[in-house]
């Protein structure tokens, strides 16, 4: 199992428990990033994510200890010393609502919640892609560009975001290559074994 540090990015991805849905309705949707700005933001700067019905991908940097310190206003003894436990709190605040609404007990998400370390801008460009293009392969619609629940419009918008949208275009040489590459057909099986996912 991968050791989450900081100052390094992740792909940070999970799905429900035997396949099950963990999203059920947009509010579902909204709640979950609404949990994720409470619990991951003051730890984590994010490139990418994507929400789907039974899973959920998310391209992150573990902020350094300083930055983690700085965005919480707390002391050091009151920040978790692993990020990962943040991540737990997340999925548990979420999973927590979601049997709630439903009337379920147990698990929602399988166990441990899955986690790769990213060394190389090659690598990142090609998971932003992968990322973005997951609801097209899994069918949820035909274009990136119309899925609602995914960072692709907050990377082409000029709308205030916290995703790190420069970054992001910075790794494709700019908004036009970027929505470009999108635009093309993308084998995510490729790039799916190319990332070792």
């Amino acid at each position: 199992m991968e050791i989450i540090e900081c100052d390094r990015y992740y792909h940070i991805y999970n799905r429900g428990i035997n396949g099950e849905n963990i999203f059920y309705s947009n509010e579902n949707y909204l709640y979950f990033l609404k949990l994720y700005d409470k619990y991951i933001n003051s730890i984590a700067d994010t490139f990418a994510w994507c929400l789907l019905k039974n899973h959920f991908h998310l391209l992150v940097k573990i902020k350094t200890e300083k930055e983690i310190l700085e965005s919480s206003n707390q002391n050091i003894e009151k920040i978790n010393k692993k990020p990962s436990q943040q991540f737990s709190h997340f999925f548990n605040a979420y999973a927590q609502a979601i049997n709630k609404q439903n009337g379920r007990h147990g698990s929602l998400f399988e166990k441990p919640f899955r986690r790769k370390k990213i060394e190389n801008e090659d690598y990142l460009k090609n998971l932003v892609l992968y990322i973005h293009n997951n609801p097209v392969h899994h069918e949820f619609t035909k274009y990136v560009e119309e899925y609602s629940w995914s960072s692709f419009q907050s990377v082409v918008s000029s709308k205030k975001t916290k995703l790190q949208r420069n970054e992001v275009l910075k790794w494709f040489d700019g908004s036009k290559n970027f929505i470009e590459t999108h635009q093309q057909k993308v084998d995510l099986i490729s790039i799916e074994k190319w990332l070792k996912i």
